[in-house]
């Protein structure tokens, strides 16, 4: 029952034409979007238009929420399930975006959380965090900053919903849903022979070309490595082509054979 109110409610967003401040602002902030075929930029403003309505959203910190803001979060979020079966984040009943990063004390944590994070001596710079059946955090200037930059290997949203992708099966573990067995076994085959090849190199102080976060635990594996399948595709398949391989397959996208 709740289903069919709830795609009849979709149904009714999407008779609305897709706003053209909306348009301009994913050309902004969103340069992937620009990227897209055609096809999957329409694709892509649904699920915008969706999400922005379904969630509930929430500035903090002093920050005025736009639409704008909304949209561009909405945008990357939504980039990551453009192409596979999804329940559109149904999990995530709200977003809360600050101005910029939240300091808060070292020794605070959270048993059913993982956060993307600025690391340093004494109190931590938080960046963003997605909470086990619960909301994500985001810092509008890093958001801002990573879809304008898409080629960096760093991007926020990306991160963090990774991480709620990861969480649908209940364990935040790197591992997320997958449909058979089978899948299972070749994602921890190639995700673990990955991470552990990341931790090996960075104990031996040698460059990486994946984010050093990524060996903080096999959950940030799949998350910093999500960042850099969309953000730095070619360089990822060419690194690695077995965990491109993988990430592509879950993602029902592959994007380094997208223009630049």
């Amino acid at each position: 029952m709740f289903d069919w109110w709830r795609e009849r409610q979709r149904d009714k967003l999407l008779q609305e034409p897709f706003q053209e401040a909306w348009e301009r602002a994913l050309q902004r902030n969103v340069k992937h979007y620009l990227r897209l075929p055609d096809e999957q930029r329409k694709e892509l403003r649904d699920l915008v238009q969706v999400f922005v309505a379904e969630k509930n959203w929430e500035g903090c910190g002093g920050l005025e929420l736009t639409d704008e803001m909304k949209v561009t979060i909405a945008a990357q979020a939504c980039l990551l399930v453009l192409a596979r079966p999804h329940k559109l984040y149904d999990d995530v009943e709200s977003i809360f975006v600050y101005p910029s990063a939240v300091m808060r004390p070292k020794q605070e944590q959270g048993v059913f959380i993982r956060s993307r994070e600025l690391v340093a001596p004494g109190p931590t710079a938080l960046l963003g965090e997605a909470h086990v059946r619960g909301p994500v955090i985001l810092a509008w200037d890093r958001v801002l900053r990573d879809g304008k930059n898409p080629t960096d290997g760093h991007n926020l949203v990306y991160h963090e919903f990774a991480h709620k992708l990861d969480m649908e099966d209940g364990s935040p573990d790197g591992t997320p849903e997958l449909a058979t067995r089978a899948e299972v076994e070749r994602w921890r085959d190639v995700c673990e022979r990955s991470f552990l090849t990341l931790r090996k190199r960075i104990e031996r102080g040698e460059h990486t070309f994946l984010d050093a976060y990524g060996a903080t635990n096999e959950a940030e594996f799949f998350a910093v490595a999500t960042e850099h399948f969309f953000d730095q595709p070619r360089e990822l398949k060419r690194v690695d082509p077995d965990l491109y391989a993988i990430l592509s397959g879950f993602y029902h996208q592959d994007p380094a054979s997208m223009g630049a």
